[in-house]
């Protein structure tokens, strides 16, 4: 994707604000909305531990994911280099693939028909299903047929709209009502930030994180961010101010939730954030929430499609950007049209494979740096990471039912009932590379 580059960012503070805006809103897609309302109503009165660890899953993690690119290089294909050529070229792809074409994409359009048009027109079925997804999918190619300016349209203008509807949405819901914490569910009773860990680890932003690396650093080239060290700079600095704005958006929908009567009553935080609305705003409430779902979704897609677009082009030089665009808008089409559900049929074996290195690799990029002085990390990455594939795909296969076989073997590990079995054998693998690496490699000057 070509940057055009001036020679010194104007007004730089401004720049990063925008991009952070931009980020924020690529991350905020209708998932995020869902997630923490839910949080809040079955933690009770043990909200505040559940919050936090929901939190540093939920916000911590995909930030860091955006800053460890931010030191590896330009793109998780940089990062995904340290396992390997080939590792770095196929995870890069797989991760963009999972979270774009297969998945978060075609699930923007899929949620905001289900979860938006249907509640609010009452239009429902096929025919009505294939034309809300193609209007809302060609817009979102017409919002990032223009990847320089992508930064301006998320920063400047649908960015403020969604935080201040989100905004006042939570002000409104907050002051009406009188928070009321209910009696925590079962798991948010025994163990409440672990339980809202895994929450927030489900929301796998972590490998959104990755993906989005691309158009931030590309945006902010673009704006005259040319140096290395502006460049990490600025990229980091929008990662933690759209992280702080995250958090506080997660908080205030989860204490929102806490302020609805019979809260634990509901089964989705949709349903949950729509009541509310309807509640504090009257006939205009279901309009409003309407309108928080399809900005959330329209921002995230619009992000997807430029970053996966810009990936591919420079994943394969002969192609441009636009032709990956369409490609990626006409996927989304088809599988909306699907349905949600089918979405997540497809996605959810490749984002459970694709997690653990993800993770690892985001870790282990924080960590060098720490430790450079003493060793380089080349085993490490790639023990870790060669276990964690592995373990993955093990825990994908025995899932899906075509190898039951290796359920035992898989439950040795701790963890492994909540989808963190990976850990430990990963770490071991680390610790054995790192200390190769101590031994035989030299330590970076």
């Amino acid at each position: 994707m070509a940057q055009p580059v001036t020679s010194a960012p104007k007004r730089p503070a401004v720049t990063i604000i925008v991009a952070a805006l931009m980020l924020f809103s690529m991350f905020f897609g209708a998932g995020n909305l869902i997630f923490p309302p839910m949080v809040g109503v079955s933690s009770g009165t043990n909200f505040w531990p559940a919050v936090l660890g929901f939190l540093a899953a939920g916000v911590l993690l995909p930030v860091l994911a955006v800053v460890a690119v931010s030191l590896s290089g330009r793109s998780v294909r940089d990062l995904g280099a340290h396992g390997g050529a080939w590792f770095g070229v196929v995870f890069s792809a797989m991760a963009y693939l999972a979270i774009g074409a297969f998945y978060a994409l075609p699930r923007t359009g899929a949620v905001s028909m289900e979860t938006a048009i249907t509640p609010l027109l009452g239009w429902e079925g096929t025919a009505a299903n294939g034309i809300f997804n193609a209007v809302f999918f060609l817009i979102a190619l017409a919002l990032s047929w223009k990847p320089n300016s992508i930064m301006d349209t998320l920063g400047k203008f649908l960015t403020p709209a969604l935080v201040a509807l989100l905004a006042l949405l939570i002000i409104l819901a907050t002051t009406a009502n009188p928070r009321n914490p209910g009696v925590p569910t079962e798991d948010y009773s025994s163990s409440p930030m672990v339980t809202g860990l895994f929450e927030g680890y489900n929301t796998m932003d972590a490998i959104a994180g990755l993906a989005f690396s691309i158009v931030i650093v590309g945006s902010l080239r673009s704006k005259g961010f040319k140096s290395t060290k502006s460049l990490m700079g600025g990229t980091i600095t929008a990662a933690l101010v759209a992280g702080g704005l995250l958090a506080a958006i997660y908080l205030g929908l989860a204490w929102l939730a806490q302020t609805l009567p019979n809260g634990q009553d509901y089964e989705s935080g949709a349903v949950l954030l729509a009541d509310s609305a309807n509640m504090t705003m009257g006939t205009v409430g279901q309009a409003v929430f309407s309108t928080i779902v399809l900005l959330a979704c329209m921002t995230t897609a619009v992000g997807l499609i430029t970053a996966c677009s810009a990936f591919f082009e420079m994943l394969v030089p002969k192609t441009t950007y636009r032709f990956w665009a369409v490609v990626f808008t006409a996927l989304s089409i088809l599988l909306a049209f699907q349905g949600l559900d089918t979405v997540l049929s497809v996605a959810v074996p490749f984002i459970t494979f694709l997690y653990p290195p993800a993770i690892t690799l985001i870790f282990i990029t924080l960590l060098q740096p720490l430790v450079k002085k003493a060793v380089t990390f080349y085993w490490g990455y790639r023990l870790s990471l060669w276990v964690s594939v592995l373990w993955s795909a093990l825990t994908v296969i025995a899932d899906l039912g075509w190898a039951s076989a290796l359920e035992p073997m898989l439950n040795l590990s701790p963890g492994q009932a909540l989808s963190l079995g990976w850990v430990v054998p990963t770490a071991i693998a680390f610790v054995v590379g790192a200390v190769i690496d101590a031994l035989v490699r030299p330590a970076a000057e």
